[in-house]
């Protein structure tokens, strides 16, 4: 054995002032130096990640480009790939190391549909009309983990430092459709935190009730029966069923908490007008604060359902698609990552960057003219439980986050005052902002996770947390039923319809330099 090797060993496993578990502070920070050094040595590969899986715009369940290249991208890594877990073809874990710690390190990869947009261009301009894109920015979050995860890798190869680092992505967040479904399979059993990032405008981390919404997704089937459209009194219309229950919905909704959210779409209206419809769905978006309420949302929807489906005649199942827990994020881990935001801080963003920006914001507030915010220059603060909320958003982080301690990173990879599920939100996705962006995350939770490796108290504390804290009277039950299974057929239409077109158009990293380059785009075009 090398003796450079030798002396790393008995520094980390001899000498009682720095051995594992009681490592000085001087020795971890000139740790954190080093693994900082190694994430700036990440910065070309964090540019074609971002560009490639961007390119791919794929909708959730149907993320086999995107799967397939970071799955090899970590591969050659030295990373241990399963695939397909969870009964979800591209859902996938990546393992490194061994022992314990084991850190989960995720974020989400779908894309949105009709949010195809050139990156770098300030006015709409899809590269295919009406096709997906990447408007929420899920492009970007794997790749900041990749990079987060080689280079503590090499640092934990070098000292010998034991643990272990699990990445896997969210396939199909935008239908709060897949992390209940990896909770179930028991991914997460061996975990000690998870670490999870989404892209946002700023660098933030917070801790307690993230004061978003849970929710259960599902869809109600109406059947009736075919007859001539000129003679309708001989059919039984399952559309009819369709539209009394959204009526219902809708009267029903005025009496309703205004913590609630509800959102529905006819998946399947019927084929002609002149053919009584005998099929029809609605999806149905149901979402409140707590698991209780989410429930008796539920329960709602079936009964009002069920009503529809007697005063037409017809006959309706109903199926769930997904579901969500409200978000309940880990005090102790977001502490020492908050310490970590602040070493890093946020990116130097050039003129360029500014300009890109200023003139997207533009297209959404008019009104403010030349007086657009522009990217951040300063750091958000850092937040703990929402004292009062009247609802909002869901995440499936929020199911995980019920199980271990969890924490989100924010990392600023795109400008803020935009609509989000939007081309705007698209334009900065490919582009230095969100290549800055993303390594500017990606320092920081690498450095928060090498301190979940050299502080065994962090762990413990944050575990204190988890149990006397937030589960001590709340206890994670799955919001979908045993015999429930993923929906992966989902936007499998779509992407048939799509994929063809947005062929033509992935970066290819071995002519160019950036995505940018391939499609010609002086950077930035503001006109």
């Amino acid at each position: 054995m090398p003796i450079k090797k030798l002396v790393s060993i008995f520094i980390w496993v001899c000498v009682p002032l720095i051995s594992f578990g009681q490592v000085k502070q001087a020795k971890i920070n000139q740790l954190k130096k080093e693994l900082l050094q190694e994430v700036e040595k990440q910065e070309k590969l964090v540019q074609v990640m971002v560009d490639k899986v961007f390119s791919f715009a794929e909708m959730g369940f149907q993320e086999y480009e995107t799967s397939k290249y970071l799955t090899g991208v970590l591969e050659a890594q030295g990373f241990t790939i399963a695939r397909g877990v969870a009964g979800m073809p591209t859902a996938w874990t990546a393992t490194w190391g061994s022992g314990k710690p084991f850190i989960a390190i995720g974020s989400d990869i779908d894309g949105l549909p009709n949010t195809n947009q050139t990156p770098g261009v300030a006015v709409h301009k899809p590269l295919v009309k009406g096709a997906p894109g990447h408007g929420e920015g899920h492009n970007s979050g794997v790749p900041l983990s990749i990079a987060a995860a080689i280079s503590l890798k090499n640092i934990m190869e070098r000292e010998n430092i034991p643990g272990t680092l699990m990445i896997w992505p969210g396939v199909a967040e935008e239908q709060l459709a897949g992390k209940a479904y990896l909770v179930r399979s028991g991914i997460f059993a061996e975990a000690d935190a998870c670490i999870f990032t989404h892209v946002s405008s700023n660098l933030g981390v917070s801790w307690g009730d993230s004061g978003n919404n849970g929710l259960v997704s599902v869809r109600f089937d109406f059947e009736g029966q075919t007859a001539h459209g000129a003679s309708a009194w001989n059919g039984r219309s399952a559309l009819d069923g369709v539209e009394l229950m959204n009526a219902g919905w809708n009267y029903y909704r005025e009496h309703l908490p205004p913590t609630q959210r509800s959102h529905y779409v006819i998946m399947d209206g019927g084929d002609q007008p002149n053919v009584v419809p005998a099929t029809a769905s609605v999806w149905y978006f149901l979402r409140e604060r707590t698991y209780e309420k989410i429930l008796g949302l539920y329960e709602d929807a079936i009964r009002i359902a069920e009503g529809a489906a007697m005063m037409t005649k017809t006959t309706v199942t109903h199926h769930i698609m997904g579901s969500s827990w409200p978000g309940h994020f880990n005090k102790t881990i977001a502490e020492t990552m908050n310490e970590n935001i602040k070493q890093v801080g946020l990116p130097d963003w050039s003129d360029a960057d500014q300009a890109l920006a200023k003139a997207v914001q533009k297209h959404i507030n008019p009104e403010k003219g030349d007086a657009q915010t522009g990217l951040l220059t300063e750091l958000s603060e850092f937040r703990g439980p929402a004292t009062f909320s009247m609802g909002g958003g869901s995440d499936d982080i929020g199911d995980v986050s019920w199980n271990l301690p969890t924490v989100v990173l924010r990392y600023p990879a795109n400008a803020p005052d935009l609509p989000g599920h939007h081309w705007t939100n698209a334009v900065a996705m490919a582009t230095p902002i969100a290549h800055k962006g993303v390594l500017a995350g990606a320092k920081v939770e690498a450095l928060t996770v090498l301190d979940l490796l050299l502080k065994p108290q962090l762990l413990e504390e944050a575990w204190t947390y988890f149990r006397e804290v937030q589960t001590k009277s709340t206890q994670y039950q799955p919001l979908m039923a045993d015999s429930d299974e993923p929906a992966i057929f989902l936007n499998e239409r779509l992407m048939d319809l799509y994929r063809p077109q947005l062929e033509k158009f992935y970066y290819d990293e071995e002519k160019y330099d950036s995505y940018l380059e391939q499609l010609g785009v002086p950077y930035p075009t503001l006109e």
